[in-house]
């Protein structure tokens, strides 16, 4: 008996076992696959050229603000209710219709703010806004 020597059938394989990398490819393989029509949602189409020119202008928005009382004001001027009503109807009628930026208060009721809104809505106005302060840290 030798002790520095192996028997043929005790010997170290030296090779890789390719086993476990085959696995993981094919899980990659299906994977991709599956993923890759999902990313490739978008036709290949050849676009036509053309000159882009502004057709309508953006007309100006108003800006209303109800303050602490109730009064609203109309772009910085105080309007009355009956006045009120007869201006959105006018901006309503407008083309194209400028949005309405509603600047209320913290301090005013939410009814005066609300019948604004309920105002707007009868007149035909479609684009209404809100402005607020950011909240500070």
């Amino acid at each position: 008996m030798a002790l520095g020597t192996q028997d043929d059938s005790e010997q170290m394989l030296s090779e890789i076992n390719m086993i476990p990398f085959i696995d993981v490819m094919l899980v990659l393989l299906i994977i991709f696959i599956i993923t890759v029509p999902v990313i490739q949602h978008a036709v290949n189409i050849d676009l036509p050229q053309a000159s882009n020119q502004k057709v309508l202008d953006k007309p100006e928005n108003i800006r209303l603000s109800v303050d602490a009382d109730g009064a609203y004001f109309w772009n910085d001027a105080k309007v009355e209710d009956a006045d009120f009503e007869q201006r959105l109807q006018a901006a309503a009628a407008q083309e194209p219709q400028p949005e309405l930026h509603i600047r209320g208060d913290k301090a005013v009721r939410y009814e005066r703010v609300a019948q604004a809104m309920a105002a707007a809505q009868r007149a035909g106005v479609r684009k209404i806004g809100f402005i607020t302060e950011p909240a500070t840290p």
